[in-house]
């Protein structure tokens, strides 16, 4: 798990063109948007291409995005349990 978790955070940077900032500086419990990463809306669609692309994820119901995006780490939980 912490593979993917860094992995993930790697992807994210990279996808999200998030320039100046290194894996090491995301913190996998705190929160993507909001107070923590400062993401948006835009973003989050990023990250469900993000997901359908790199792990063949789709996600039927952008309610659950809520949920699985709330942090690096429970979008690699959720990684773990539904890869194809």
């Amino acid at each position: 798990m912490d593979s993917l978790i860094k992995k993930l955070k790697e992807e994210i940077i990279d996808q999200l063109n998030l320039e100046g900032m290194t894996p090491e500086d995301i913190n996998e419990k705190e929160p993507l948007f909001g107070e923590g990463l400062g993401l948006d809306s835009i973003d989050a669609l990023e990250l469900t291409l993000l997901l359908e692309r790199g792990y063949g994820i789709k996600l039927e119901n952008p309610q659950e995005g809520k949920k699985i995006f709330a942090s690096v780490e429970t979008m690699a939980k959720y990684i773990e349990e539904n890869r194809k």
